[in-house]
């Protein structure tokens, strides 16, 4: 009977190195329209947005990824956010964003096709989502454009799980006053 030899239970930094490599291509991948999306809305200006997610992305090659594996969405996010308020901090001010702007940044993958009518209504809605208070606008985009939890939220944005839901509840409702006002 041969003997099996001895399984290497820390492999070669070279191995490491392709396998950070690889994770960290998936990753941009599958994150970063979302992140684009996201930093722009914080940061107000969409050659900035990419540097903050540039800058997220290598703070994520520095990490082993065992270490965000499980929540390497909420990592992610967690990362730009703290960098977009970095960088509004360092600048001093806060711009209010462009009617439209947000919606006009080009992602990585093509934009599905829509009828006008469904153009329209979404279009009628982000302007109403834009009216809302900054607070209400960031947890109602996490949840609803990033498809994240309360939990998630909570984490990322630093409110506790209830403020999330309470925020949430009040500028879906507030969006469905409005709504209703506007195609009476």
């Amino acid at each position: 009977m041969r003997s099996q030899p001895p399984v290497n239970p820390d492999p070669s930094p070279s191995a490491r190195s392709h396998e950070n490599a690889a994770f960290v291509r998936t990753a941009v991948g599958q994150y970063q329209a979302p992140l684009l999306r996201y930093a722009t809305r914080l940061v107000n200006d969409p050659d900035r947005a990419r540097d903050v997610v540039q800058d997220t992305f290598v703070r994520l090659m520095a990490q082993p990824p065992a270490t965000v594996d499980s929540h390497l969405a909420e990592w992610l996010f967690t990362v730009c956010r703290n960098r977009a308020f970095d960088i509004n901090r360092k600048e001093g001010r806060m711009k209010q964003f462009d009617e439209g702007a947000a919606e006009r940044v080009v992602a990585a993958e093509p934009r599905p096709g829509a009828a006008l009518e469904a153009e329209e209504t979404h279009t009628a809605i982000v302007r109403l989502i834009d009216r809302l208070p900054p607070n209400q606008q960031e947890v109602i985009r996490l949840k609803f454009q990033n498809g994240f939890s309360y939990r998630e939220i909570s984490r990322i944005t630093s409110l506790s799980m209830g403020n999330v839901g309470f925020l949430i509840h009040t500028a879906i409702k507030t969006l469905r006053h409005e709504w209703a006002a506007e195609t009476r």
